[in-house]
């Protein structure tokens, strides 16, 4: 029958999961692109093609050059229902307050983007002060800024800091200029809003346009002008959508691990109960039927609470990932009927899932065995487990070495995982066996203190080694895992850093502050050499995909040479990159110096490059090399990411200087520490579960364990050698468990610093980030003890009774 006491562990295991779950999904559910704010009012817009596959799925579409631009727009605006045809125009301006970027102002894309006057009308921003922008040098900013009418205001520019005067003021981020200057600044084109004449039925126009636009671009409406949101929204929805897809994943499968060890151990404790249910004529197919309708009370119940508890936490985990950087600004959390209803399933499905192994060991449970059943363990481990868990063993150092041996970090990520898996898994199966050595192993610390005491906790795992293995099992798989990850991340992390710095030859480094990048005006301030990237589109000929986005770097030749250590020119020369139709590719275009490549670049124009030079794969950060005024005269917008510097020189605004050594452990900064931060979110949530396990488990034992415990008092020992006995009992088993995690990790670990190693071409240190480690076992000490200590100081608030057990005199 349903225990309360029995089943509250499970009970909160559960609850604990759904809530994790249906959190998650209704933040995924509310993760769907957004319309952009300043193109929500065009019921109609039509987007340029998009890039072809990618690594980075989230390149800008290919844009259309200006001649295009108006071909399309003439076209578009004779269609019927069509009011007005507005091409959307974006570059990069930034407005400067006491001479530096507003830092608020990279918390949003648009906030550091310019378009033309005509554009405000697709998103319906009020002008609250002033005028429109009629002329260069006009400007109309966000009234945010604090700015009045007729002030002058520097706009950061791709070229540098230009003066500007503002003529008026709108209630929303960005600025505004007059369309010819944006047509300059601009002249590729990415989107073209449709306003339409009241009453035009938007399905229709977008029917027309789609005629008129042909295999040119996209027409889209509704929600799916979503598609049209800033590149770098979508990127950090994207990393968003991963880490609920995880957590949730996680959550789903740590709660069945959690639960069925519960369920496993209250089936073990109710043998007795059962094999009497079996000789008063319960069929197995009864018992089991009967642990299955527990499991579903329990799954439904806990499942309910844990909906409304998550329900409840996703509005103030939407507003934490917005702030940590997991979700754009624009995020919103809606409620929809989906997650609600996987939700509530889950809790069910997932005490099933559980309790399955569980209910055959309680149908298979023989009358007199159970009754019969001794309290020592004859035989902790059969020949076919040990078989099991050494073919894991082995597959798990298989991998080990194949990590160390990969190409790509990638796929030794990969290996490493799948090593630490097989390896966890076979600690697990042999852990009964491994117990007893362990146990062996730390018979000094043992003995000193407690006398006989660590000599009744020392006797206890060695005569108990199935139920010390099975409370030590969640703190092997929880320390495992915290170990691996962290420390895979960490001395990747590093390593990378290590061998970017090592590739550079320079004393100083110039990277943008407050800023997307760094303007004409300051790199030619300090005489460095510089990288000047944009991105350009090419159509390789009988290949798919078309238009496929590469990254195209303008450089100085002599300057980059000097700079970039790993450089190596395999065919041509870096000397003959010159002049406006030259490039410089790597090995894998597989072209041949003289040979034309021809490319589409950011104004949308299409030119023929010749190749001039052929570089190995791994010497340029980019896929090609072309002249720094070729890039400025086909991409306006474009910004330096960074100037190499001999010596360390005073900033230009919106820059900063920093030594080499920096730079390369900022060059992925924002994505270091999204990964970290998703890193401890990982090993929170199986720390937080392996500890639940590890507590259920003990709180489960000393219900079953009252009348030892009060044998031992009656045996001359004080309430508080019992409370250390407990004490003592459940740290070694935590300590075990993190022996035998911590080993296998460091088994994966071993063997990526190998490969990492191999990789950069350099030694490559190992880190591990020993407080997340230390927090993992503290945490999971900590309640191991509370879990043991506070029952047992329960029953001992009484003095025992004189013969609490049959003793035989």
């Amino acid at each position: 029958m349903l225990s309360v006491r029995r089943s509250a562990s499970a009970f909160v295991a559960v609850a604990i999961g759904v809530a994790l779950v249906a959190a998650a999904t209704l933040l995924l559910a509310s993760g769907r692109p957004q319309v952009p704010d300043r193109l929500a009012r065009a019921a109609v817009v039509v987007q340029s093609p998009e890039a072809g596959a990618s690594a980075d799925a989230f390149v800008p579409t290919r844009p259309w050059s200006a001649t295009a631009t108006a071909g399309l727009v003439g076209r578009l605006a004779a269609l019927p229902g069509v009011a007005t045809v507005v091409p959307d125009r974006t570059f990069y301006a930034q407005p400067l307050v006491d001479g530096r970027p507003v830092a608020a102002d990279t918390r949003r894309e648009d906030a550091h983007q310019g378009h033309g006057w005509s554009s405000a009308q697709l998103g319906g921003l009020r002008r609250t002060a002033g005028e429109p922008p009629r002329r260069p040098g006009e400007v109309v900013v966000d009234r945010a800024l604090g700015l009045r009418t007729g002030a002058p205001v520097t706009l950061l520019t791709a070229a540098g800091p230009e003066a500007y005067t503002v003529t008026g003021l709108v209630d929303g981020p960005g600025v505004l200029v007059a369309d010819e200057v944006a047509a300059a600044l601009a002249p590729g084109v990415r989107a073209i809003g449709l306003m339409l004449a009241p009453g035009a039925d938007p399905e229709r126009v977008a029917t027309a346009a789609r005629g008129v636009v042909g295999g040119d671009g996209q027409v889209l409406t509704g929600a799916a002008r979503g598609a049209l949101e800033p590149r770098g929204d979508a990127r950090t929805r994207w990393i968003g959508m991963q880490v609920l897809t995880a957590t949730a994943a996680l959550a789903g499968f740590v709660t069945v691990f959690v639960v069925a060890s519960t369920f496993a151990f209250t089936i073990a404790q109710r043998r007795r109960e059962l094999g009497l249910l079996r000789a008063v004529g319960a069929t197995g197919r009864q018992v089991r039927r009967m642990v299955y309708a527990e499991a579903l009370a329990v799954g439904a119940a806990a499942g309910l609470v844990g909906l409304l508890v998550g329900a409840a936490l996703a509005p103030l985990l939407g507003r934490l990932l917005v702030d940590v950087g997991y979700e754009p600004s624009t995020f919103r959390v809606r409620y929809e009927l989906w997650p609600v209803a996987v939700s509530f399933a889950a809790g069910p499905v997932i005490a099933l899932l559980a309790v399955w192994s569980a209910s055959r060991r309680a149908a298979r449970v023989r009358p007199l065995e159970a009754l019969r059943e001794a309290a020592v363990e004859q035989r902790p481990i059969g020949r076919v487990r040990v078989a099991v868990g050494a073919l894991l063993v082995a597959a798990g150092l298989a991998l080990s070495v194949a990590t160390a041996t990969a190409d790509e970090a990638r796929i030794a990520a990969q290996y490493a995982l799948y090593a630490v898996m097989a390896l966890v898994a076979g600690a697990t199966v042999l852990a009964p066996a491994v117990v007893g050595p362990v146990v062996r192993l730390l018979r000094s610390p043992l003995r000193g203190p407690g006398g006989a005491i660590g000599m009744l906790v020392r006797g206890g795992a060695l005569t108990a080694t199935r139920r010390t293995a099975a409370i030590a099992a969640p703190v092997l798989l929880t320390v495992a895992f915290a170990v691996l990850v962290s420390g895979m991340v960490r001395t990747t992390t590093a390593a990378y850093a290590a061998g970017r710095a090592d590739n550079v030859n320079a004393g100083w480094i110039l990277v943008p502050d407050r800023a997307p990048g760094l303007s004409d005006r300051a790199v030619a301030a300090t005489g460095g050499t510089a990288l000047l990237p944009t991105t350009v589109y090419r159509t390789d000929p009988g290949e798919l995909p078309a238009d496929r986005p590469l990254t195209a770097l303008g450089v100085e030749p002599a300057g980059f040479a000097a700079a970039n250590r790993a450089l190596t020119v395999v065919a041509g020369s870096l000397d003959d990159l010159r002049g406006d139709d030259t490039v410089v590719v790597t090995e894998a275009a597989n072209l041949r110096p003289s040979e034309a490549y021809a490319v589409v670049f950011a104004d949308g124009t299409s030119v023929s490059l010749r190749v001039v030079a052929v570089v190995s794969d791994t010497s340029i950060p980019g896929d090609l090399l072309v002249p720094r005024a070729v890039v400025r005269t086909h991409d306006p917008s474009a910004l330096t990411s960074t100037v190499y510097v001999p010596d360390r020189i005073d900033p230009p605004a919106g820059a900063r200087v920093v030594d080499v050594a920096t730079w390369a452990a900022e060059a992925d900064a924002a994505e270091d520490r999204l990964v970290w931060l998703f890193t401890l979110l990982l090993i929170g949530v199986s720390a937080g579960y392996g500890a639940i396990a590890v507590a259920n488990t003990l709180l489960l034992a000393a219900a079953g364990r009252a009348a030892d415990l009060r044998l031992i008092r009656l045996a001359g020992a004080t309430r508080r050698q019992v409370l250390w006995l407990v004490t003592a009992e459940s740290a070694v088993v935590v300590l075990i468990g993190a022996l035998l995690g911590g080993a296998v990790a460091f088994v994966g670990l071993l063997s990526i610093r190998a490969g990492l190693a191999d990789q950069v071409g350099a030694p490559v240190d190992l880190v591990v980030p020993w407080s997340v480690v230390a927090g993992v076992v503290g945490l999971c000490l900590l309640l191991a003890a509370l879990a043991s200590a506070l029952p047992t100081w329960r029953m001992m608030r009484h003095r025992p009774a004189r013969s609490p057990v049959g003793l035989v005199g």
